[in-house]
């Protein structure tokens, strides 16, 4: 059985003879020997200098036949490699076939160096917002990858020191989201993310980060309370009404852009969670921003000022709890709650907070889902007959076919979650290379659902693809997960999504947008929220 040391240095060794075969570098053996690809090995004198011509002016050796293809290697390569982002090792005596850059360490990072644009911040609190070219260079890195060592899983480092194995196979996802939490956990400070709030847990399942003795129950009331699996929740009348009352603020003008679509959306997430009073809490909003933006900077101060705000929230939830409305999901999420039982019972306050703060992503897809119909006429006059239509289909009122295709087709092109992150709790195997306890797994969730190799017309926008029966299944694709970590509340998150984009396009049409799409051509890899904007004219 192969360890990942073993694997990692025939890795390493593989990239610098590539490095030597693609640029003709000489490269030297632990012996002092200086070898030029394709020539003799030649031992140098002490303080002679190795570059392209000698002093003498005498032309470089032969660079040798231009370097194989990506994915050319031996097969035994296709095993676990790990990306250097710094000096390669020194050899060990006795190794002298192991062969490390005569020149500069600088010269082998830079060949590597889009592997540090891969997630660069994966060792820290994501931020909101990821620049466009950082997400080029970590697709491109991540093809590149795969290309030279194969599907396995790779070992990479990133900018932050810490190291990940990426799974770049769809059997592997397959895997990722088989296995239970006692074999691969979800990493707490990611999956809290935004959620500083609630106390961290090191075996999160998925529905959120709580304590272990509370995640079997938590997890039930969530799939009741949310209606995991529904079309159409139990309480879609007062939740769509709610929704159609405050989509009026979309259109009240000419224009929308994300500060209104937040303060329509918000405002409907306070109503469905804790009942039509909360709407015009404006205090109670305010907190909850502060928490949104304290949550980014839980240092000293900030902490204790997050802390404080913290308190303040929670007890007036817990007011709108205490006499929110069966049709509520506060009030679900209450008859679950044990009065006789303060140690181990689910707090429906806390889970509420936990909603409202889940709807954040809401106005993000809103806009970028109205913003590809406005590039795409003819998607946006059939989403706007059928939300025409859908005023008259009674007990169907809610279903929206259509738009919930755009709108999770918004969501493959612009996941909320680009990427997923576990923890192995043992030693695991993959693809026969142990991995010890600890180690994190990443599944760039964005690079798969955009894969063109594996994708068709993976950076066009097509509805279409997710009209087929086995579509939600598709392991490539993944907007809320699969397995038992698959978000519970996605059938209800589509429903508030379409039913917002519906409310907008029954009266009004999407006639310009800023910025402006290619109908035809890829889409962008990323696109800004905060520089959206929609021109609506009435139809």
């Amino acid at each position: 059985m192969r360890t990942v040391q073993g694997a990692a240095l025939d890795g390493i060794k593989a990239r610098v003879r590539a490095l030597a075969e693609r640029t003709g570098l000489p490269v030297r053996s632990a012996r002092g020997e200086t070898r030029t690809h394709g020539g003799p090995a030649v031992r140098r004198r002490p303080g002679e200098r190795v570059g392209p011509t000698s002093r003498a002016g005498t032309p470089p050796a032969d660079p040798g036949p231009a370097a194989p293809p990506l994915g050319a290697q031996a097969p035994a390569l296709r095993t676990t490699v790990k990306a250097v982002l710094r000096k390669a090792p020194a050899a060990p005596a006795g190794r002298a076939a192991l062969l490390v850059p005569a020149v500069s360490p600088a010269a082998a990072t830079t060949v590597f160096a889009a592997l540090g644009a891969l997630l660069s911040g994966t060792g820290r609190p994501r931020p909101r917002r990821r620049r466009p070219d950082g997400a080029r260079a970590s697709a491109a890195a991540l093809r590149a990858l795969r290309a030279r060592h194969g599907d396995a899983p790779a070992l990479v480092r990133t900018r932050s020191g810490k190291t990940l194995l990426v799974l770049l196979d769809p059997r592997d996802l397959r895997r990722f989201y088989a296995e239970p939490v006692s074999v691969l956990a979800a990493d707490p400070p990611q999956k809290c993310r935004g959620l500083s709030t609630h106390e961290p847990d090191p075996d999160g399942d998925g529905a959120g980060c709580v304590r272990g003795e509370q995640r079997a129950e938590r997890r039930r009331m969530h799939e009741d309370v949310l209606a995991a699996g529904l079309p159409v929740h139990p309480s879609a009348g007062p939740i769509l009404r709610a929704v159609a009352e405050e989509a009026r603020h979309l259109t009240a003008a000419g224009t929308l852009e994300l500060a209104r679509a937040r303060h329509a959306v918000n405002r409907a997430a306070r109503r469905i969670v804790l009942g039509d009073p909360a709407a015009e809490d404006d205090e109670l909003a305010g907190w909850l921003t502060q928490l949104r933006a304290e949550d980014k900077r839980l240092r000293g101060g900030p902490r204790r000022a997050a802390r404080s705000v913290h308190d303040k929230a929670r007890a007036r939830i817990g007011e709108y709890v205490r006499h929110a409305g069966d049709d509520t999901l506060a009030g679900r999420a209450a008859r679950h709650a044990d009065p006789t039982d303060r140690e181990g019972a689910v707090d429906p306050g806390d889970e509420a907070r936990l909603w409202l703060l889940a709807m954040d992503a809401v106005p993000d897809t809103v806009l970028r889902t109205l913003l590809l119909l406005g590039a795409h006429p003819c998607e946006q006059d059939a989403a706007a007959a059928e939300a025409a239509a859908e005023v008259a289909a009674g007990p169907a009122r809610g279903e929206l076919p259509r738009l919930r295709a755009c709108v999770r087709e918004s969501l493959r092109l612009y996941p909320v979650v680009p990427d997923l992150i576990r923890v192995t709790r043992g030693e695991t195997e993959w693809r026969g290379v142990r991995h010890p306890a600890g180690t994190s797994v990443l599944l760039p969730a964005a690079f798969h659902q955009r894969d063109p190799e594996r994708v068709p017309a993976a950076h066009v926008f097509v509805p279409g693809r997710w009209k087929n029966p086995g579509a939600d299944q598709d392991i490539r694709m993944a907007p809320f997960s699969h397995g038992g970590g698959r978000c519970p509340g996605d059938q209800l998150g589509l429903m508030i999504t379409a039913a917002f984009c519906a409310e907008v396009l029954r009266g009004h049409r999407v006639t310009g947008v800023r910025p402006v799409l290619d109908p035809v051509g890829p889409l962008p890899v990323t696109l800004d929220p905060h520089g959206i904007r929609l021109v609506l004219t009435r139809r």
